[in-house]
């Protein structure tokens, strides 16, 4: 029976689990959206909720500010988006109850068949999405595997300059 068993595994060790989740979390709140599969999309739902509702308490009450804060960077390990949470998002929800994110299904993965989501935060900044999400253009050439010795000299030029 599964009483009091409220998480799902997925697959991983708890260590592995956690790291996830905060990296997840992480994501979520910079980029405001992201695809995933299913399970894994409905495990970080509540997660990052907490997370938020730490940063509207934290802005409610602030003698549990610092206390808030710290608990948020031990889940998140990101301070840059905690920082998010605490100035951005807690002002944006600060009129709502509950029900920061939502989880829309998005058909299934073609490689393994397996159900895949899409979670946002509801009422998101649309200007976030893919903000950030890596080098493009020139710099991407110097991130590939086997770059050439005249990219890798470019880049020593451009930091020297």
């Amino acid at each position: 029976m599964k009483h009091g068993i409220k998480q799902r595994k997925l697959n991983r060790t708890t260590s592995h689990r956690k790291a996830m989740l905060a990296n997840m979390a992480a994501s979520l709140i910079k980029h405001e959206q992201i695809v995933t599969t299913l399970p894994k999309a409905k495990e970080l739902k509540p997660y990052v909720e907490k997370i938020i509702t730490m940063g509207k308490q934290a802005a409610a009450n602030p003698d549990c500010a610092l206390s808030k804060r710290r608990l948020a960077i031990s889940k998140i390990r990101d301070e840059a988006m905690v920082k998010k949470v605490f100035d951005i998002l807690a002002e944006r929800y600060e009129e709502r109850a509950g029900g920061y994110t939502r989880v829309l299904k998005a058909g299934f993965r073609y490689g393994d068949a397996a159900p895949m989501a899409v979670i946002e935060l509801v009422d998101r900044d649309e200007s976030a999405k893919g903000k950030d999400s890596g080098p493009t253009g020139e710099d991407a050439e110097e991130f590939t595997p086997g770059a050439s010795e005249e990219v890798k000299e470019n880049r020593k030029k451009k930091a020297a300059a």
